[in-house]
């Protein structure tokens, strides 16, 4: 069997519906800008998570490939996933240009994934994408039922309250923008063991096939702290949104100047003109 009959026989694209609120949120800016300085982190973390050849992989709220393009390099059947079709042209553009036939993206919701057959995939691997999914019990569910017994999932997660870059950007951000609307839950409470065993744990998953772990993912950029946060402000969704809504309310230049004293007291290159920012993060560990 060649490895695009391997991919083929997973799932049928076809079936694939996109019902997410999500979606225009992801499509907008271009996250491939910050996902260019996660490259190193993400590359690191699939090493250290068991990724071998042939293993049947599913990269849920892929991007464009962070740690889908590293798990494919290492000889994995990877299928990215991903809400955004912005993002899922361009992994399939870095699948190509790496010349990985073993590795292709489709567009897909992590809330509904009935495009994918149950039990098709060894390992489930989504770092910091089925967490801003909405319906968290929903994204537990469907990533259970697409596992093999026996196999894993591992989920990254920011955390909320941590101190680090991204749960603040996250944070300064959400005192500038109206109100979630009624029912929203938070995609930070993925970042809570209690939260994340309750989840799973509803799936049919018990306490005890739940592992938890805190890890750093680094953010290396050859530039400033200052145009890092020109970065967030002009191509990451979230940030974006928080920059129209304080326009509109004359607080703009108090929202650039909270996010630049943020990078800046937590740049650690040892230079102004580059930077390197480590982030914390709850890397869980399910089997199924």
């Amino acid at each position: 069997m060649t490895t695009g009959e391997s991919l083929n026989i997973l799932f049928n694209p076809l079936k694939f519906e996109q019902m997410n609120p999500n979606k225009a949120l992801w499509e907008k800016g271009d996250f491939t800008r910050i996902a260019d300085t996660m490259r190193e982190s993400g590359e690191a973390l699939v090493a250290k998570i068991g990724v071998t050849k042939n293993l049947k992989v599913l990269d849920l709220g892929s991007g464009d490939g962070t740690t889908a393009i590293p798990e494919a390099q290492l000889g994995a059947i990877v299928l990215g996933v991903d809400i955004a079709s912005n993002l899922v042209a361009a992994g399939n553009d870095r699948a190509k240009e790496a010349g990985l036939a073993n590795c292709v993206f489709l567009e897909g919701d992590a809330t509904d994934l009935r495009g994918l057959r149950d039990q098709s995939f060894d390992l489930v691997v989504t770092i910091f994408g089925a967490m801003f999914a909405p319906k968290p019990f929903d994204v537990a569910r469907e990533m259970v039922r697409v596992t093999k017994h026996g196999g894993r999932i591992v989920m990254g997660n920011w955390i909320p309250g941590d101190p680090t870059l991204v749960a603040q950007i996250l944070k300064i951000s959400s005192a500038y923008t109206p109100a979630p609307p009624e029912g929203f839950i938070s995609p930070m409470l993925w970042g809570v063991e209690e939260h994340v065993t309750d989840r799973f744990g509803k799936a049919g998953i018990s306490k005890e096939n739940i592992s938890f772990a805190k890890d750093i993912f680094t953010f290396n950029a050859p530039y400033s702290p200052a145009e890092f946060v020109e970065t967030f402000k002009n191509y990451y969704g979230p940030t974006m949104n928080a920059f129209e809504a304080a326009e509109k309310n004359g607080k703009a230049t108090e929202l650039q100047q909270e996010l630049e004293n943020l990078f800046n007291s937590q740049n650690k290159s040892g230079s102004n003109d580059t930077t390197s920012i480590p982030a914390t993060f709850l890397r869980v560990t399910v089997t199924v």
